[in-house]
């Protein structure tokens, strides 16, 4: 990544965001009981390849990990993150 990101948890918006040159970058989720169900990532076309939407998955997950919660993953591109990142398996809940 070409700069540092900061992410944040917008919590009313259930977004984790990351905001590069006034341009908003997000991972969707929603609560699925008390599962966290990652839903959509979203970079902005001007933004892709810099890294962001791995910075998303990456926050998201260490914010699971961090809360205890089990994910359920909707978002392909969270599915192919943790195919190379095999270290979050664990937090993985299938859904239904």
């Amino acid at each position: 990544m070409e700069e540092k990101v900061t992410v944040i948890n917008k919590l009313e918006n259930q977004q984790f965001q990351a905001i590069v040159h006034e341009e908003l970058a997000y991972l969707e989720y929603r609560w699925l009981k008390k599962d966290l169900a990652l839903m959509h990532t979203f970079v902005p076309e001007s933004l892709e390849g810099k890294g962001l939407a791995s910075a998303l998955a990456k926050f998201a997950l260490d914010y699971a990990k961090e809360k205890n919660l089990q994910v359920i993953v909707y978002c392909p591109f969270v599915a192919t993150y943790l195919k190379r990142h095999p270290e979050y398996n664990f937090l993985v809940k299938n859904p239904g």
